[in-house]
C-alpha cells in the first residue's frame, strides 16, 4: 500500500472539521469535558494535516541521501541492462540447435 499524503490530508481535514462541529454540539449540551476532547482531537488532526501538507519538500535532504539515491538509480539501470542481456542469451540458447554428440573413438 502506498502512503498518499494528499489523500490523508483530506481525511484529516474532514476529521478535524467533524470534531470541531461535534465540540459545538457537546458544548451546547453542557458537556464541557466532552467538548474539550473534541477540540483537542480536531486541533491535533488539523495540525497533522498541516504537517502532511508541509511535507518533506521543506526539509533539506542530507548529501548522503542524495548520493544514495543516485547510487540506487545507477544500480537499477545496471540491473535492467543485465536482465535484458540474460533474456537475449536465453533466446539465443533456445534457438541454437543441439550439438551433435560424437561417439567414443574406436
Amino acid at each position: 500500500m502506498i502512503f498518499k499524503p494528499k489523500t490523508w490530508q483530506a481525511i484529516l481535514l474532514v476529521f478535524a472539521a467533524g470534531n470541531l462541529v461535534a465540540a459545538g454540539f457537546a458544548a451546547s449540551a453542557s458537556e464541557g469535558r466532552h467538548a474539550v476532547m473534541h477540540i483537542v482531537l480536531g486541533g491535533a488532526s488539523g495540525l497533522w494535516a498541516w504537517w502532511l501538507r508541509r511535507g518533506p519538500e521543506l526539509a533539506p535532504q542530507p548529501p548522503e541521501l542524495e548520493a544514495l539515491q543516485a547510487e540506487v538509480s545507477s544500480l537499477r539501470r545496471e540491473l535492467t541492462e543485465m536482465q535484458e542481456r540474460l533474456d537475449f542469451t536465453e533466446r539465443m540458447l533456445a534457438q541454437r540447435p543441439q550439438p551433435r554428440q560424437v561417439g567414443p573413438e574406436r
